[in-house]
C-alpha cells in the first residue's frame, strides 16, 4: 500500500512521456503562425525606428540579427515558465530530464540548439543556389526528417531537446 505523500506525488508529477509526433507537430505549425505576428511587429519596429525603406537596405543584416534576438527573448522567457501559447493549446510542457522545470539557461541552449530545424536548409540554399521551388522542397523535406528522427531517439524526444537536456511531456495548461 503507498503512503498519501507518494500517491500525491504520482497524481502531480507529469508523465514523461513524449506527445505524439503528430501533436508536436501541430503544436510547430502553430508557433510559427504565432511567431509571423511577432516578426511582423518587430520587423516593423525597427523599420520605423531605423527609417529603412526597401528590403535590400543594407541594414538587413541587423534586422535579421534583431529577430534572431526578438525569437530567443520569445522563446527562452516562455520555455522558463514552462509553455507558450501553441503548447497550452495542445497540452505540452518543456521540462528537463528530471521532469522539472527548465532554468532560463537551459532554455536557452535549446532555442540555440532548436535552430537545427532551419540551418541545414538555408546553407544548402545558399551554397547551391536554389530556386523558390527547390527551397521549399529542402526545407520542408528536412523538417520532416528532423521529425521523424525522433522516433529513433529511446523516449521518442526531439535530438535537439536531447542535446539540450530538455522534453516535452503532456501537460494541461499550467495555472497562475
Amino acid at each position: 500500500m503507498s503512503s498519501p505523500e507518494s500517491l500525491q506525488a504520482a497524481i502531480t508529477s507529469p508523465s514523461l512521456d513524449a506527445p505524439s509526433l503528430r501533436r508536436r507537430m501541430a503544436c510547430w505549425l502553430y508557433e510559427g503562425m504565432l511567431l509571423f505576428a511577432v516578426a511582423f511587429l518587430a520587423t516593423w519596429l525597427f523599420s520605423t525606428l531605423g527609417q529603412m525603406r526597401s528590403g535590400i537596405d543594407p541594414r538587413r543584416p541587423l534586422l535579421i540579427a534583431f529577430l534572431f534576438v526578438i525569437f530567443g527573448i520569445y522563446f527562452v522567457w516562455f520555455w522558463a515558465h514552462g509553455q507558450t501559447l501553441p503548447m497550452k493549446t495542445w497540452n505540452i510542457r518543456l521540462v528537463d530530464r528530471q521532469g522539472r522545470a527548465v532554468t532560463q539557461l537551459r532554455a536557452l541552449g535549446r532555442y540555440a540548439l532548436s535552430w537545427i530545424w532551419f540551418v541545414p536548409p538555408v546553407l544548402a540554399i545558399a551554397y547551391f543556389h536554389l530556386n523558390a521551388g527547390e527551397m521549399v522542397v529542402i526545407t520542408f523535406g528536412w523538417i520532416a526528417v528532423w521529425a521523424v528522427l525522433s522516433r529513433f531517439h529511446p523516449q521518442r524526444q526531439f535530438w535537439h531537446d536531447a542535446l539540450a537536456g530538455t522534453r516535452l511531456v503532456t501537460s494541461l495548461p499550467l495555472s497562475r
